[in-house]
């Protein structure tokens, strides 16, 4: 079907067809320039060869003849007036000089006939003097002495030794005719292949301009005026149609571009009308962030509240409760003792579920910047805060070869805390409890593992636990306020990495987390026995002398978070029923 312009006139030729032709056109004419200059090169360097390897070397071998029958002629003379054999030397020489001469313009003579044969007269007549001239002479001198040879010189035989020399001459003048004729011939084909390049630019030159004119109208042209059109378009004119001209590919690409612009000025009227429908929105948006602004001012001032003005009066109800209890203790009657122990015990859950929401809210928001952290410090740090359950529980802590990460060093003191709690105090009954933390790299992380042979978790709780206020038991069973978990999440993601429980324990939990490799550490040697802590090991879990209601020997709440716990102090030394600590 052939292609038409927007007014009903046919495109033509294409822009390729059109390249293509005028290539086949100027390819061809340069195509037969090159064979006539391939002919007439070669032409010229025949010519060229015999003038220089031929007609060159004849003509000095040509000029050297005469003078080697000049001076055998000459010592024949020489040697008739003197009788003296010294004197015949030039002509033994120039005979033989004669001999070599002749064979060499004889071997360069295969395409000239005519001066061969000349030179055949030449060496002929050269052989017929010698024979009736020179030998004579010099056989009559050596017989009969100078005044014999002079006998024979005579007339007849210059006249033969003339007629010698005139064939000389006429060999050298056919050596430069033929001499003549290959230079004319070699300008000849000089001038011809000079021609024939001359013409080649001048094709070459033509078809460049051909090409010139012929993109300036086909492809300039129109481009110029697309390009113009599109300017238009683009400074937002987008009503303008546009217009379709010059070759096919040109048009067809005017066409793609017109509907382009139909495109575009469509889905601009569709963004005029989302832009106002996103304007609306961004309004209702910056009121709800205006207000969220305002929701988290008075967030912080419920916390700031919570954690001065609700914690004091927690503090003397539950410090006047435990007065009634240590006082009145067995002198009223069962049910008011077991009402104040409520009493007590609501009061010191209060606490401890103010503490951790606090510690929830603060992760992340009070910050004190990332610093190389020593997990093996860290570890020390845990097995002195969580010594008191260990003991209890007759458990055994142990790690080995922990990295060096970037963090905060009292966030992940209270994630390791929380899972080394967690792992003591959800243990199995009569079961001492093992707990191992270690580390592995894989790919740009550390995976970090706390095992333990526990009660385990069922696979389809794994995903609960880690939800704040989520719990798998009653409090009667396992104390505790169910948001330990939810810290140690939030750390983790805090930290750039992620946490999940290993559903491929054989017994027990493995609950597995990652943080960012930034440095190789050497692990650190921690002492065989920690010290006694003054604080357990996370806000969700306390020993279980905090569960029967008791406070700690040294008088400090042991279920305030890790992070802000003390250091482990030195222990005394091992005693009975001690918990082991392993550092591997």
């Amino acid at each position: 079907m052939t292609t038409t312009r927007s007014q009903g006139r046919p495109y033509g030729w294409s822009l390729r067809r059109r390249v293509t032709a005028l290539c086949v056109v100027v390819g061809s004419v340069l195509a037969l320039l090159a064979v006539g200059e391939a002919v007439v090169a070669n032409a010229n360097r025949n010519h060229l060869d015999t003038l220089l390897t031929k007609t060159g070397p004849l003509r000095t071998d040509a000029e050297s003849l005469p003078t080697a029958l000049v001076n055998q002629e000459t010592a024949v003379r020489g040697y008739a007036v003197s009788g003296d054999r010294a004197d015949l030397a030039p002509y033994e020489n120039g005979l033989q000089q004669e001999g070599v001469l002749i064979a060499r313009m004889d071997a360069l003579l295969d395409d000239q006939p005519e001066i061969r044969r000349q030179l055949h007269v030449v060496r002929d007549q050269a052989a017929q003097w010698r024979t009736d001239v020179a030998l004579p002479i010099v056989n009559a001198t050596a017989s009969g002495g100078p005044t014999a040879g002079q006998a024979l010189v005579n007339e007849r035989g210059r006249q033969q030794f003339d007629t010698l020399r005139a064939s000389t001459d006429r060999l050298q003048d056919l050596i430069l005719d033929l001499r003549n004729e290959v230079a004319v011939k070699a300008r000849k084909t000089g001038n011809t292949l000079v021609l024939l390049l001359i013409l080649a630019a001048v094709v070459v030159i033509l078809a460049g301009v051909a090409l010139l004119v012929s993109l300036n109208r086909t492809v300039i042209g129109p481009v110029t005026r697309l390009a113009e059109q599109v300017r238009a378009v683009a400074q937002g004119d987008y009503q303008r149609d546009i217009e379709q001209t010059g070759p096919p590919e040109l048009a067809l690409l005017a066409a793609d571009v017109d509907a382009m612009r139909r495109k575009i000025a469509a889905d601009l009227a569709e963004v005029r009308e989302a832009r106002t429908r996103i304007e609306w929105v961004n309004s209702q948006l910056q009121k709800q962030a205006e207000e969220l602004v305002r929701s988290n001012r008075d967030l912080e001032q419920f916390a700031y509240v919570a954690s001065h003005d609700l914690q004091e009066p927690l503090r003397k109800v539950a410090s006047f409760c435990q007065l009634l209890q240590r006082r009145y203790a067995g002198q009223l009657d069962e049910r008011a003792d077991q009402y104040i122990a409520f009493a007590v015990d609501g009061a010191q859950r209060m606490q401890r579920l103010i503490n951790d929401l606090l510690a929830f809210s603060r992760i992340g928001r009070l910050t004190t910047g990332f610093v190389e952290v020593d997990l093996n410090q860290v570890m020390g740090d845990v097995a002195g805060q969580t010594e008191a359950a260990r003991q209890y529980a007759g458990g055994e802590l142990t790690w080995s070869d922990l990295p060096v990460v970037l963090g905060e060093e009292p966030l992940l003191t209270n994630l390791l805390a929380n899972l080394v709690s967690n792992s003591f105090k959800f243990r199995r009954p009569d079961v001492p409890p093992k707990v191992r933390i270690s580390a592995r790299r894989v790919d740009n992380e550390w995976e970090i593992s706390c095992e333990d042979n526990g009660i385990g978790i069922e696979a389809e709780f794994v995903d609960k636990i880690f939800v704040i206020f989520q719990r798998l038991h009653s409090k009667d069973a396992y104390p505790g306020t169910g948001i330990g978990l939810a810290i140690v999440k939030k750390i983790v993601e805090y930290h750039g990495g992620r946490i999940w429980v290993d559903l491929d324990a054989v017994e027990g939990t493995i609950i597995r987390f990652t943080l960012p490799v930034t440095v190789e550490a050497e692990p650190a040697e921690l002492a065989a026995a920690p010290a006694v802590p003054e604080q357990s090991g996370g806000p969700d879990e306390r020993s279980d002398a905090e569960a029967t209601g008791q406070r700690p020997a040294d008088g400090n709440d042991n279920n305030s978070s890790g992070p802000g716990g003390p250091a482990a102090g030195g222990s005394d030394g091992p005693k009975t029923g001690e918990i082991k600590e392993i550092v591997a």
